[in-house]
């Protein structure tokens, strides 16, 4: 069979906020830039994350009403002030996304099994025996390069001049550019999903439960769905907990009922199925790597979780994916516009990563510190975080509850200008 190839001027790989928000943005200035999948269907991991003003600025620049149809679509948290605030569902965020790009832009069980240089453009060999040449490539996932085998003339080929890596923190782009492996804070956390078909009839409010070692908290998202999510330092002995949704919602419970958290609360885990229960280990990038870090090279760049994971301490981990996107979309459209020399697009690139350097910097690092703060055993530590966070202790536990009165809330208002929209969205 006569190898096929297909051409592409940019090429974005993985399906992810950052992955279709970046391609809607290029969309959206003229630029076709196929999204590559390695899942047979859109991945909603996660369940939900915290929606900030930033995020919403940054979904509006994207135009279309993406924006719009997600505020529709979830609660305003109370008394958030100036501060937009919601608990945005991943998956409906992801479909509202995908709706608004051309029909066949996603190609799902794409898994590149090989790259080669092909003399100013990546040749990208996916598993399904199709090849794609780009330019620019944007994003890649864990299991999206297999291995570079020597190429069957069989196969079909797709070249690109430009790669974007969306990958996630299971990255490969990232590990391709050098960046430092992300770090494991000591941490796990624990999330779900509660439906309540009749109405959960919880008030709007982000809740924030502290306990000895432990944070949890459960922000509803509409009227018939809450996340929750629950973050500790784990034992020896928490192997057969991590493995077990069941177990896992045994322990959520029983260290929220020793704080005695409010039976209406406790019902959002009960609810919560234990196939939709699951558990990641916590990790970050070093802020010290990423300030001498390549973020692009040549063609390739990274983006999202690739470029910057974090632990969810700040809210700021979906919210800075799709301030990259809007950037990314920017300067490479600026370099496509005309043609995709691979000079301008390399120097676009250069403009994005210099641009969300410091931003990246930023989050990463008050993020890590705000974690270390609301789970610190130290008892000066904890001290004084009750006492700035206004919290009452219970049975030896602390608990904060209520439109996100923790510690966590004040000093994210204290560093407001990390949610606030960037001047370059």
């Amino acid at each position: 069979m006569q190898r096929q190839e297909a051409v592409e001027d940019i090429v974005v790989v993985g399906a992810g906020l950052a992955g279709l928000a970046t391609a809607l943005g290029l969309h959206r200035k003229g630029v076709r830039s196929p999204v590559l999948e390695s899942s047979p269907a859109l991945r909603t991991a996660g369940f939900g994350f915290t929606a900030w003003k930033n995020a919403f600025r940054a979904l509006d620049a994207l135009g279309l009403g993406v924006g719009d149809k997600i505020r529709e679509q979830h609660l305003q948290a109370q008394a958030s002030g100036p501060n937009e605030i919601r608990c945005v569902r991943r998956d409906s965020l992801l479909q509202a996304l995908e709706e608004e790009l051309p029909r066949g832009t996603i190609r799902y069980s794409s898994r590149i099994v090989s790259i080669e240089d092909g003399g100013g453009v990546r040749i990208l060999h996916l598993a399904d025996g199709s090849t794609l040449r780009s330019k620019v490539k944007i994003a890649l996932q864990n299991d999206t390069i297999a291995g570079a085998s020597k190429l069957n003339t069989e196969q079909d080929a797709l070249c690109c001049t430009c790669r974007i890596g969306c990958d996630g923190i299971n990255f490969v782009v990232a590990r391709w550019l050098g960046l430092a492996e992300p770090s494991y804070s000591g941490r796990m956390a624990a999330r779900g999903l509660a439906h309540f078909p009749d109405g959960h009839g919880l008030e709007p409010k982000f809740l924030q439960f502290i306990g000895r070692g432990f944070r949890s908290g459960m922000r509803p998202c509409n009227q018939t769905d809450v996340y929750w999510f629950f973050t500790w330092t784990p034992s020896e002995n928490d192997k057969g907990v991590i493995e077990s949704g069941a177990k896992l919602k045994q322990v959520v419970l029983a260290n929220l009922t020793a704080l005695k958290v409010p039976p209406k609360e406790l019902a959002v885990i009960q609810r919560s199925k234990t196939s939709e229960v699951f558990t990641v280990p916590l990790r970050f990038r070093s802020p010290l790597s990423l300030l001498t870090a390549s973020i692009s090279k040549g063609s390739v760049c990274v983006a999202g979780d690739a470029l910057h994971p974090m632990t969810p301490d700040l809210g700021q981990g979906g919210c800075a994916a799709l301030e990259d996107s809007v950037v990314l979309a920017r300067c490479l459209g600026e370099g496509a516009r005309g043609g995709t020399e691979s000079r301008r697009i390399e120097a676009r690139l250069r403009e994005y990563a210099g641009i969300r350097r410091w931003r990246s910097v930023e989050l990463v690092a008050t993020a890590y510190v705000v974690g270390f703060i609301q789970q610190s055993n130290n008892d000066i530590v904890g001290f004084l975080r009750d006492k700035l966070g206004g919290l009452k202790s219970l049975n030896g536990g602390y608990t904060g509850a209520g439109t996100m009165p923790a510690f966590s809330t004040r000093i994210s208002r204290g560093w407001a200008f990390l949610g606030r929209p960037r001047p370059e969205l």
